[in-house]
């Protein structure tokens, strides 16, 4: 048997002077059109932080594609078209975790760090004074976050039942700090 030398494969210069002219040719139009194409993100997404991952995402599937692009004067179509895909993938796959209602939900408000200490302090003993199970449901629809329909589900009792006790409740507590903080009602800011 003979056997034949085995030589080193060695990159041709030729291969390694089209990648890098390939790539230098990438990254010249992507900084030529960067903002452009951010825009285009950001008007898909809505989202500063969206638009950057779905920018970052069609950029990394051009790159890819670069060679195959035999037109580069088309490649601001390709690139928008594969931004409104991903997009459109990503919204489908998300499906709907939002629900609109009727209702917008509660913000926290942002408070003077002493003067929520204050009110803490006042606040937990005016909560230890209600009923068990009004309390419960403060703390399960404040502390916890939880709706009025979790609620309802958690305690075995009617929606209606759990708004009316938890507005009474709030009412009551507001009587009660009222003359415990003073004629300020700050804890009406808070959980109005």
């Amino acid at each position: 048997m003979s056997t034949l030398p085995i030589e080193p494969v060695r990159p041709a210069k030729r291969l390694t002077y089209a990648v890098n002219n390939a790539e230098a040719a990438f990254i010249a139009y992507v900084q030529e059109r960067r903002a452009s194409l951010y825009a285009t993100a950001y008007h898909l997404t809505g989202d500063r932080y969206e638009a950057e991952d779905l920018l970052q995402s069609a950029l990394f599937s051009t790159y890819r594609a670069w060679d195959r692009i035999s037109d580069k004067a088309a490649v601001g179509g390709y690139l928008r078209r594969t931004m409104t895909n991903l997009h459109i993938a990503a919204w489908r796959r998300r499906k709907l975790s939002e629900y609109p209602t009727e209702e917008l939900p509660e913000t926290a408000v942002e408070t003077d760090a002493m003067r929520g200490t204050e009110l803490r302090a006042v606040l937990w003993p005016a909560l230890a004074r209600l009923p068990e199970l009004q309390r419960t449901m403060l703390v399960l629809r404040y502390y916890e976050g939880h709706t009025s329909q979790e609620i309802a589900d958690i305690l075995d009792i009617s929606v209606g039942t759990v708004k009316s006790s938890i507005w009474r409740s709030l009412r009551w507590l507001r009587e009660e700090l009222s003359f415990s903080l003073g004629e300020e009602g700050a804890f009406g800011e808070l959980v109005a």
